[in-house]
Parts: C-alpha cells; sequence; structure tokens
C-alpha cells in the first residue's frame, strides 16, 4: 500500500468517527468524545474494512484498485454531522481500473464491502452480548450497548445503504450481475434494519 493512501485511509477513518460522535452540535446536542474510541473500532472499522475489501477483491481479479480521499465528500460529511444531525459518509472510495473485468467480476467486487459489513455486525452483536451477560455492571451495560448501537446497527445500515440498486452504490453492480444474490442479501440487510429504526 502506498503512503498517501494509508493517510487517506487514517484521515477518512478519524474523521467518519469524529462525525458520529460530534453528530448535531449545532443543533443544540452536546458531543460525546466519550464514545469516540468505541466509535473508531466499530464504525471506522466498518468504513475501511469495507473499502478494503473493494481493493483485495479487485486486485485478486487482476485490477487496478487503490483507495484514494474525497476531500469534498469529506466536508460535506462533517458539515451534515455538525449542522444537520445526520451523516453523509463518503470520505473517500476504492478506485478500479481494469479494461477486463466481466460484469460478474464486478459483481462479485462490489458484493465484497456489504458482505464484510454483515460480517463485523455479527461480530460486535456477539461483543456486545457477551459484554452485556458476562459483566453485570451498570458501566458495562452501557459498553455493551454502544457496541451494539455503533457496532451492530451502523455496520448493518452500511451494508442497506451499499446494497441500493441505485449507480453508483454497490447494490446496483450486484443486481446487473445477479438479481436473485442482491435480492437474497439486501433482504438479509433489509430486515434487521427496518427493525432498528423502529
Amino acid at each position: 500500500m502506498e503512503e498517501g493512501e494509508l493517510i487517506d485511509i487514517i484521515v477518512s477513518v478519524v474523521a467518519i468517527s469524529l462525525a458520529f460522535s460530534m453528530r448535531g452540535v449545532f443543533l443544540g446536542l452536546t458531543p460525546n468524545f466519550k464514545v469516540f474510541p468505541i466509535v473508531l473500532i466499530t464504525v471506522g472499522l466498518g468504513f475501511v474494512l469495507h473499502e478494503l475489501a473493494h481493493r483485495f477483491v479487485a486486485k485478486r481479479f487482476g485490477a487496478v484498485a487503490f483507495y484514494k480521499g474525497w476531500q469534498s465528500g469529506l466536508m460535506l460529511m462533517l458539515f451534515t454531522s455538525l449542522f444537520l444531525g445526520f451523516i453523509f459518509a463518503a470520505p473517500g472510495a476504492v478506485y478500479i481500473y481494469s479494461p477486463r473485468l466481466t460484469r460478474r467480476q464486478n459483481g462479485i467486487i462490489s458484493l465484497a464491502g456489504p458482505l464484510t459489513n454483515f460480517l463485523l455486525a455479527v461480530l460486535f452483536l456477539f461483543v456486545g452480548f457477551t459484554i452485556g451477560i458476562n459483566m453485570a455492571t451498570p458501566s458495562a451495560e452501557a459498553l455493551a450497548e454502544q457496541f451494539l448501537i455503533y457496532g451492530f446497527a451502523t455496520n448493518m445500515f452500511l451494508g442497506f445503504f451499499n446494497m441500493l440498486p441505485i449507480f453508483p452504490l454497490d447494490g446496483s453492480k450486484v443486481a446487473k450481475w445477479n438479481f436473485l444474490i442482491w435480492a437474497i442479501v439486501f433482504l438479509v440487510f433489509l430486515i434487521p434494519t427496518f427493525f432498528i429504526a423502529i
């Protein structure tokens, strides 16, 4: 990995973690820097591993793939977080170049990111419940809740959002390759995300 690529990844992860920790400051909400380490682990890891999964699979198919920060997206993310209370998380993306990628390969590359979010969501769900059950103290329960909220819920939402069949989101490329696979994976994300929302 090039030094510039690594710097872009680190900046993106720190920025997205700050955005989640400072959400709604100008709406009168108090920033919660206590959750920053949890957000860095859960949300930051969810974002970066999603992007690196695309990069890894694309390289396996012989494509040129690298992560590049998007300064305008990063500024928009911080603006929407601070002033509007929601997060437009687009501080950067993996850029893929290959004249020989098939529709199937492109679909698999696109699927790799959301599936990574699903695996992380399950991992953080397990961690949250394990902490809550084995350490029955108020502080442990609060920690478990944060792992569930930021780790499980956010990774499920990231997977759901990216699987929407709207270009240039991952879902559009997966659906173009195999509609049945897209529909199954989309439902896997949609159902938990719906119940989390209500």
